[in-house]
């Protein structure tokens, strides 16, 4: 396979019949992997039979990425959408970074993926020419088809597809103008929901092979704790049960002909637990840590200025957020079937290189012997960015020397999750005579992701935090820092991750300065994005223009300003990560002393929009988790325990106290960036900064209610 250049593309193949074939490389956010020497992870396939496929490695997970990367090729390929189908590719070596996160999916994949349908129209069009004799500027390429005007003659791209294989890949084809664009802003219709309405859809949990087992596994409780011993006696009395094993540190598995002969002898397994270090860790002690860190010297994140230096009316505050769960619909879960010198798995993962690499290390074989398919994933909020339940299926199919699928049930996933990392924030502001910030302080205090997994800070900065705690902003002086604390719970990602803490602490900050200076908390944030102005934060750089443009969007179609009817109350706020810019207006009422939620009116600037409808879906979902977070959400410690266990102690948002949500975007033809993730931090601070409007009591601390 020849090396890829920077370019982005590979030699086509020229195999008699194998058709077109281009291959290209699709970057990932997080990672640095685009230079020279790369291997293609995407491939255009137009062959002879008329079939034009992508092979992408990304996973869907409900945010529609099986439609939007079709779509942009589509555009500059000039096929219809119902042309093109995507075709799942597994965990390779030949793939760059395959993690599916980050909000990373279309911002990552648009000028290649454009490029790359760019290049085959291009050498479809010089093949027609070529076998009719004609300039190449007087065929068209549209609807998968190329057309000479001038003889009335047409060729599909099935039959052109051999002779295109044998020309070479332009490096730099023309790409299309975006007011030419003819498929992307518009509202294509998904292209996986037949097969999800139909039930067709094949998700992890729903995969099934021959012969194939079931297995649940008893955890340790405690954080930590490993396994001492266990009595199997009872749990092989269950029928079906076919195999008692301990399969790791902190795991036995129960291995059954079916789910509840799996459930049941794991239910009457008799284990003996060594708790650990950790069995009188409490939420108590690991906030009173965090607070206790807050007088530590911080790692500056953005700074300018000097706020030592400031006078003015000192405002200081506060504020706190939990662990958080992930908490998706379909629990962790994966089929295994190893056998002597290779293992395949199905997974509904985000990382399939990562199951991969660490099934590998945990059963014995190099990676290349490792298979790992990829299923669509039932949510997945950034828990399937963890490789657990992978290791588990593996090592139990080993043990039984069969197939077999591990199952999490809901305490599971609940209880022996990753979780988002609590965190303290200390802010403080000087303002001026007329009211304005002339400083502005922001300590963020909590555990590092990163650091926890093994993985190096720049800096002493998690590197997360570059794309997700932006200031937007303009201070004359200010201080973004971060203090680093450890923990022996879990962490994980979660959808917006830090972006959703820094947002809570500054954008309630914000609207407690606006109250002090006795002004209204809109007006207060457009005085600060008043001036066009370009904010460098790490290799980014955050435009108050647009912030600006999100805000006044957000306002007029809630009618800011405007009187509500009596007993309601708005509250707004407004953030930018992962390259876009959000707002949100938070309609309320109050019934017995809890808000009610009427109406949340959210906006963004995600750039070019590839499809309408699903940037809406996500801005949609993204608020609905969001309230969910705000108002019940949290994951707390007992004697080194989690607490929660199911939807009944861990409330999401109930049908009926779902609000109207209103999803609208400011249309831009800047390249596209993060969807799924940037309408998610702004909202608990509007709903904070409502209930303040409803109550005048300010709420410091999630979840609002406990």
């Amino acid at each position: 396979m020849t090396p890829l250049t920077r370019r982005g593309f590979l030699t086509t193949t020229a195999a008699a019949g194998a058709g077109l074939v281009i291959g290209f490389y699709l970057p990932h956010g997080s990672s640095s992997k685009n230079g020279a020497g790369f291997s293609p992870n995407a491939y255009l396939k137009i062959t002879p039979d008329g079939k034009i496929t992508i092979v992408v490695a990304r996973s869907e997970m409900g945010q529609g990425v099986r439609t939007a990367l079709p779509m942009i090729l589509a555009e500059e390929l000039e096929a219809d959408l119902n042309q093109i189908t995507v075709e799942q590719a597994g965990a390779s070596s030949l793939y760059g970074d395959q993690t599916t996160g980050g909000s990373a999916s279309v911002r990552t994949t648009w000028e290649p993926m454009r490029k790359a349908g760019a290049a085959a129209r291009e050498m479809l069009l010089s093949a027609a020419a070529l076998e009719w004799g004609v300039p190449k500027s007087s065929c068209k390429a549209e609807h998968g088809s190329v057309t000479h005007a001038g003889s009335n003659r047409k060729k599909s791209y099935a039959e052109l597809a051999d002779r295109a294989a044998t020309l070479p890949v332009p490096s730099a084809p023309p790409l299309k103008d975006p007011k030419d664009f003819k498929l992307i802003g518009t509202r294509a219709a998904r292209i996986d929901t037949p097969a999800k309405v139909q039930g067709a859809a094949e998700y992890g949990i729903d995969f099934r092979i021959p012969n194939m087992k079931y297995a649940m596994l008893s955890r340790c409780p405690v954080v930590g704790g490993k396994v001492t011993s266990f009595d199997d006696k009872d749990a092989k009395k269950v029928p079906g049960v076919s195999y008692v094993g301990k399969i790791s540190d902190s795991a036995v598995a129960v291995v059954a002909d079916s789910v509840w002969g799996a459930m049941e002898g794991r239910r009457v397994l008799n284990v003996t637990w060594d708790e650990g270090p950790n069995k009188d860790l409490s939420t108590a002690a690991i906030k009173e840590g965090l607070k206790q860190a807050a007088s530590k010297k911080g790692v500056a994140l953005y700074a300018v200025g000097d706020v030592s230096k400031v006078g003015g009316k000192k405002i200081e505050a506060a504020y706190e957020l939990p662990f958080m769960a992930h908490a998706p619909m379909e629990p962790g879960n994966c089929t295994a079937h190893f056998q002597a010198n290779k293992c395949e798995l199905w997974a509904p993962t985000q990382v399939p290189q990562d199951v991969r690499d660490s099934v590998a290390t945990a059963v014995g074989l190099d990676p290349d012997q490792v298979k790992v398919n990829i299923t669509l994933l039932g949510g997945g909020f950034g828990r399937r960015l963890e490789h657990d339940y992978g290791v588990e299926a593996a090592l139990v199919s080993k043990a039984i020397g069969g197939p077999v699928k591990v199952l999490w049930s809901r305490e599971d996933d609940m209880r022996f999750s990753t979780y988002r990392p609590p965190s303290y924030h200390k802010l403080s502001a000087a303002l001026d005579g007329q009211g304005w910030p002339a400083s502005f302080s922001h300590t963020m205090v909590t555990p590092s992701i990163s650091a926890q997994k093994g993985y190096p800070l720049d800096g002493g900065v998690d590197p997360d935090m570059k794309d997700e705690t932006a200031v937007v902003y303009s201070f004359p002086n200010a201080l973004i820092q971060f203090v680093q604390t450890e923990t022996p719970v879990p962490l994980g990602w979660m959808r917006s991750v830090y972006a959703l803490q820094a947002a809570f602490a500054s954008e309630s900050f914000i609207d407690e300065l606006a109250g002090a200076a006795h002004k209204d908390p809109l007006d207060y944030r457009l005085h600060l994005l008043s001036k066009d102005e370009d904010i460098k934060y790490f290799d980014a750089v955050w435009k108050t223009a647009r912030m600006r443009g999100v805000l006044q969007l957000a306002a007029e179609k809630a009618a800011w300003g405007k009187p509500l009817p009596g007993g309601r109350y708005r509250g707004i706020a407004c953030f930018g990560c992962f390259g876009s810019y959000a707002a949100n207006v938070v309609e309320i009422s109050m019934e017995n002393d809890k808000p009610r939620i009427h109406r949340v009116v959210a906006t963004v600037d995600v750039g070019q929009v590839i499809n309408p409808t699903i940037l809406e879906q996500q801005i949609q979902g993204a608020v609905i988790y969001g309230l969910a977070n705000a108002l019940r959400a949290q994951i707390t410690i007992d004697k080194g325990r989690v607490v929660q266990g199911n939807f009944d102690d861990y409330e999401p948002i109930r049908m009926s106290e779902a609000p109207a949500v209103e999803a609208y975007y400011v249309q831009s033809t800047e390249a596209p960036s993060g969807v799924g993730e940037p309408p998610l931090p702004p909202v608990a601070p509007a709903l904070c900064n409502a209930i303040f409007a409803a109550t005048k009591k300010r709420i410091r601390s999630l979840p609002i209610i406990t």
